[in-house]
């Protein structure tokens, strides 16, 4: 069945849809969009190097299964579908046709391993929330680009043949069941948790957001829980706690800049919040992550862009320079989560100077 949503210029239409007017950042009004923040300017020659060599690495690395490995990883538990759905978004990323190009071969493969790990019954996708999240986003960027019909080889199991909505709306449903049984509004671990950090609620809130971005149905019940989660944990200096509400864990740039992304592409820029998390990230361009870079990159890329497009520009350039002396010989990037992961996050943290991905729109 090909999906219905299914276009060949989706890319190009994404871009086009990122380019009406924005709610600046407070105090600044209502800005016409910059050309370059719609369409981005000549991607720089490092960019188009780095990324060239992890995809390389990234195809030379894929498993016979289409997924990647998440040695290191003590969240992966049986499944990896959250690495394999960011190594998928890395080459959606690049501006590859993912139907025909040189990559198309490895996003099938890893979309359909997303699929093929799918609870069809509960439609989580394993091994943790983690992994859920990202896999679910992975899938809401494949969702209109990837075709449906040279998705499958006729050798799955019948009951996983299915189109990638099919899929992604399964796992959407997941997502708002797990919301009900907790709490606190957000996600944990497992589905099953009655406990939220901001961490896990994040990747699984982006998720979410980009499926609706996508055209599923999302109630918006469970993302304005979410959001209201968020912005229990935010303080009024843009500090944004682990869990609990404010105070836990001390600050973090990490969660500062989830939280901003969250509260940018969830449309609450005009929330005190978000102004408090913008603020904080964009007064500390030099923050050097120790503990989780790869993960601070991701979402630090992400935060500022919707934020303020100077400040990004500006982190950008640096980020460029960190990542190109930081990447290995093969072309991987190191990281406690596996290379895989190391490898995908670095790719997605330079992903904006292509403009590619719909989630990336401003």
């Amino acid at each position: 069945m090909t999906n219905p949503r299914f276009s060949a210029i989706r890319p190009i239409a994404a871009l086009a849809l990122a380019g009406a007017v924005f709610a600046g950042p407070a105090g600044r009004g209502l800005l016409a969009q910059d050309p370059t923040v719609r369409f981005g300017t000549k991607v720089p020659s490092d960019v188009k190097v780095i990324y060239e060599r992890g995809l390389r690495f990234l195809v030379e690395s894929q498993q016979d299964d289409g997924s990647w490995s998440t040695s290191g990883d003590r969240y992966a538990g049986k499944g990896s579908t959250g690495v394999t759905g960011l190594c998928v978004m890395a080459f959606l990323a690049s501006g590859e046709d993912p139907n025909f190009g040189r990559y198309s071969s490895n996003v099938r493969r890893g979309v359909r391993q997303i699929m093929l790990a799918q609870d069809l019954k509960t439609g989580y996708l394993p091994g943790s929330m983690y992994h859920h999240g990202f896999a679910m986003l992975g899938l809401s960027e494949a969702y209109g680009m990837v075709d449906d019909s040279a998705l499958w080889g006729g050798s799955e199991p019948k009951e996983h043949r299915r189109t990638i909505g099919q899929a992604l709306d399964l796992a959407v449903r997941c997502a708002v069941t797990a919301q009900k049984n907790n709490q606190f509004g957000g996600w944990r671990y497992s589905p099953k948790d009655s406990s939220a950090d901001t961490s896990v609620s994040g990747a699984v809130l982006v998720g979410l957001l980009a499926a609706r971005n996508a055209g599923i149905e999302v109630p918006d019940k469970t993302v304005d829980k979410a959001l209201a989660y968020f912005r229990s944990n935010t303080s009024k200096e843009g500090v944004v706690a682990y869990s609990g509400g404010l105070g836990g864990f001390g600050a973090s740039m990490n969660r500062s800049a989830i939280a901003t992304l969250v509260f940018a592409i969830g449309k609450k820029k005009d929330w005190e919040e978000y102004g408090a998390a913008r603020d904080y990230i964009t007064a500390r361009l030099e923050h050097r992550e120790r503990s989780y870079p790869q993960y601070f990159r991701y979402y630090m890329a992400q935060a500022l862009f919707q934020g303020d497009y100077d400040a990004w520009r500006r982190w950008n350039r640096e980020t460029i320079r960190l990542l190109k002396n930081a990447q290995l010989e093969n072309g991987s990037f190191a990281s406690q989560r596996g290379i895989a992961y190391g490898t995908s996050m670095s790719l997605l943290a330079l992903a904006l100077n292509y403009r590619f991905l719909p989630i990336y729109e401003r």
